[in-house]
């Protein structure tokens, strides 16, 4: 990768960080060579802080680091694309990114999963969600078990509209369950991606 670092009188080069699940743009820092073969060699996002006048890993105070997953370089070799992964808010007001915007999709099983999470903390009256959290994990984990039972049965047959019905409820269970562990779908997402990683390097 040859960056042109001498392209700006400070030798730094501006670094925009993405999501690599969400697309979405979270911050903009900049790198020297060195901050580029530190945030490789320890996975962290790491820039040269102008006002700091030295290295800084992002999230070294706040514990919300940005792991590395990729890094592109512009046609004119002067500024970098950095695909990451963030552990918590990028910005240090406290939001998602420093566009104070919602590092998060528009994509409908986003928008079902937020309905999932707000059905367990608040308890809604004829809810089946909320029914299904108030029974709690043995009943969850018991349901999904059933609703991946029905799925097989329909895949040996030959109605592709009950299979997708029978699928729709398999994932929808399972979003529940992940809730119920207090986990989420990009946490599963996160380990077939180190999954994938291992096996194409």
């Amino acid at each position: 990768m040859e960056i042109n670092y001498s392209k700006y009188s400070d030798g730094l080069v501006p670094a925009i960080i993405q999501d690599d699940r969400t697309n979405k743009v979270l911050m903009l820092g900049f790198m020297n060579q060195e901050a580029l073969e530190k945030s490789r060699s320890t996975g962290k996002v790491t820039f040269y802080s102008r006002s700091k006048k030295r290295l800084w890993t992002k999230g070294e105070e706040s514990g919300h680091f940005l792991i590395l997953r990729d890094i592109k370089l512009d046609c004119d070799q002067d500024s970098l694309l950095i695909m990451a992964s963030p552990t918590g808010p990028v910005c240090h007001t406290g939001s998602d990114t420093c566009w104070n915007e919602k590092n998060e999709t528009d994509e409908f099983l986003t928008k079902l999963e937020r309905i999932i999470k707000d059905r367990n903390k608040h308890q809604v009256e004829n809810s089946y969600i909320s029914g299904l959290f108030k029974k709690g994990i043995n009943k969850i984990a018991q349901k999904l078990g059933e609703e991946a039972v029905e799925l097989v049965i329909e895949a040996k047959d030959q109605n592709e509209n009950l299979f997708l019905n029978e699928a729709a409820d398999l994932l929808f269970h399972y979003l529940i369950l992940l809730e119920a562990k207090g986990h989420n779908l990009k946490e599963v997402t996160d380990v077939l991606q180190v999954r994938h990683n291992k096996k194409t390097t």
